[in-house]
């Protein structure tokens, strides 16, 4: 008997891992894997870096120009970058999975590689519940669901901590700069815009229709913001010497215009919760 239930239970263990691997991506498409992916394309920095935290990292061959978190993904082959992607790259690396950005890739660039035959997952975050839920999708899709689940609980939590502390303080009028010259911004639909409300801010540009709209300085200014962010990098440097012209504004005025070190505070990863949090304690600063 002992022998039997042996026996059941490690073919049931062998049925579990051959069993298809079923997840519906952010554009309502059912995926079907045979097993989970051993061989994994990301079309876009931050799902490389979300690869990683699901538990997958060992899977990825192939990335986007600037991916560069984990260090380990500096040195993978780069497939292409926000302006073209290299089919031929893509296709000589035998991906059994390429996980794609719906808004940062070209829709043209999208069809192309939807073109090979491969299995695609377009992936679109614009809140933490998606990115948590992402997480867990990407585990199943790797077969690395506990990690991936660890993952999420932790973004979860972290969320909600901040959200506690801050969110119920006084509101302050936030612009966000999203890049200097067009003028762009955020609205509700982005992360970022997520990110303010938890900080007790007002994103003035909120009701825009496009998800990363471009403004007139003269909107901006009428706007009136409390406080004017953007994210630096090294790369990347802060763009904020002409607002120094509009005294009026009262970010202005104060002395409320700031560039935060924080670069990930754009991208869709558990690591925006450490860049979400400097906001906070950046927005903070002006309400005092």
């Amino acid at each position: 008997m002992k022998r039997t239930a042996i026996a059941l239970a490690l073919l049931a263990a062998g049925l579990a891992s051959a069993a298809p691997v079923r997840v519906r991506d952010d554009a309502g498409q059912v995926l079907t894997l045979a097993t989970p992916a051993r061989r994994v394309v990301t079309l876009a920095p931050h799902l490389a870096e979300l690869v990683h935290a699901a538990g997958g990292g060992e899977r990825l061959v192939g990335v986007m120009r600037y991916s560069d978190h984990p260090a380990s993904v500096t040195r993978l082959p780069v497939v292409g970058d926000a302006f073209a992607v290299n089919l031929e790259v893509i296709a000589s690396l035998k991906p059994d999975l390429v996980l794609t950005w719906s808004s940062g890739v070209n829709p043209r660039q999208q069809q192309r590689v939807k073109a090979l035959g491969l299995p695609v997952y377009d992936s679109e975050i614009t809140s933490l519940e998606g990115l948590a839920d992402t997480l867990r999708r990407f585990g199943r899709l790797f077969g690395s669901e506990d990690i991936a689940e660890a993952a999420a609980r932790d973004t979860e939590a972290r969320w909600r901590a901040l959200r506690e502390r801050y969110a119920a303080r006084p509101p302050v009028r936030v612009f966000y700069q999203m890049w200097h010259e067009p003028l762009m911004t955020v609205n509700h639909g982005h992360l970022i815009d997520q990110a303010i409300g938890a900080c007790g801010g007002i994103n003035v540009f909120a009701g825009q229709p496009s998800l990363t709209p471009t403004v007139s300085w003269e909107a901006a200014v009428a706007a009136n913001p409390q406080v004017v962010i953007t994210g630096a990098s090294r790369d990347e440097p802060a763009r904020l010497e002409r607002w120094q012209r509009f005294g009026q504004v009262e970010a202005v005025r104060r002395q409320h215009v700031i560039a935060l070190d924080e670069p990930q505070l754009g991208r869709m990863t558990p690591r925006f919760l450490a860049a979400a949090q400097a906001l906070c304690e950046a927005i903070d600063r002006a309400r005092q």
